[in-house]
């Protein structure tokens, strides 16, 4: 089968080799999936440029790709929740990624059926946004009726964020570009900041929870506005030492992400607030939920451009550009 290889890091970035390898054979609690379509994913950049190594450091050679939809061709030892023929998708495990592949053996606890309505390339823009955004709610231990801020919640993050949000019956806040105003109260929001013409660290305040999606030049602001005693969860500031615990990191990537985070819980700490790190993992239950809320409103996916495995790396371009609009997908097999 073909397959997307990483052969080294570099922190300049490097290209993808494609290259046969033989199809894997599912193990005991897996399934043999073959991939339809895959994600492509400004996470998949950072793995090439080995910044995500103190997480998850990847053997190398690997092969890519972290989140897919595909149909099930075989099953492995003890699989009782899926059959032969059902489409599904997945974020791949984090011990095990290789979405960028025509086959993959998957464990069937990483994996959910897709929702009839979408599309084979709509499907694929789900599972990683999704669980991330799922996943940083669940942190916050949300209570139906407080607030969430969700920083520049315009893109891909925001289109799955929002809607989940609504899901949890939290009043949503976000801003961005006048331009997608409508788009994203159509997703749920309640409410919309301009950042051309209002300043969100003085329009609001007492905000019970914060979904930074900016990172560290935004973290300040978003501390500022949020509640004595609530909490911030980052999907780009630095890990700090609750994620290493939490993660079941080693003792010493405890102490060093201890370190690395220091400033935002010192952030938090001066108004009793908390600050968490996500960086998403494969979660079978929860992209089940996240289906049935996709079902239920019919959430719409949104799709940039699609690319043939041939050409990853052109597709790994667009999206380090950051000039997509949606996801940008790669179409694996027919």
């Amino acid at each position: 089968m073909k397959a997307a290889i990483l052969n080294g890091y570099d922190k300049n970035w490097r290209e993808l080799e494609i290259r046969d390898i033989p199809v894997p054979e599912p193990g005991a609690g897996e399934v043999l999936v073959k991939i339809l379509t895959a994600g492509v994913n400004p996470l998949d950049n950072m793995i090439i440029r080995g910044e995500v190594k103190m997480i998850v450091p990847y053997p190398l050679p690997l092969v890519m790709g972290n989140e897919f939809c595909g149909v099930i061709e075989k099953l492995g030892a003890g699989v009782s929740d899926f059959s032969v023929g059902d489409r599904v998708y997945g974020r791949m495990p984090l011990s095990k990624i290789g979405a960028f592949a025509e086959y993959a053996a998957i464990a069937q606890s990483a994996i959910a059926r897709v929702p009839d309505y979408l599309t084979d390339e709509e499907a694929a823009c789900v599972p990683l946004t999704a669980l991330t955004a799922l996943q940083a709610l669940e942190l916050m231990k949300p209570a139906a009726g407080e607030t969430i801020f969700i920083s520049g919640g315009t893109g891909s993050l925001g289109a799955m964020a929002i809607p989940i949000a609504k899901s949890f019956g939290l009043t949503v806040i976000t801003n961005g570009s006048a331009a997608n105003r409508g788009r994203v109260l159509a997703l749920g929001a309640d409410r919309f900041v301009d950042y051309k013409t209002e300043d969100y660290a003085e329009a609001l305040s007492d905000v019970d929870h914060v979904l930074d999606t900016l990172g560290d030049r935004e973290l300040p602001k978003e501390f500022s506005i949020l509640k004595r005693g609530g909490r911030l969860v980052s999907l780009r500031g630095m890990p700090n030492g609750e994620f290493a615990s939490r993660a079941g990191l080693p003792a010493y990537k405890r102490v060093l992400l201890k370190l690395a985070g220091a400033r935002y819980d010192r952030m938090a700490a001066k108004k009793n607030q908390r600050y968490y790190f996500v960086f998403v993992h494969e979660d079978g239950a929860g992209l089940r939920r996240v289906s049935e809320i996709f079902s239920a409103r019919r959430i719409e996916a949104s799709v940039d451009e699609v690319f043939s495995l041939d050409e990853v790396n052109n597709a790994l371009k667009k999206v380090a550009s950051g000039k997509s609009r949606g996801k940008t997908i790669l179409r694996i097999a027919e």
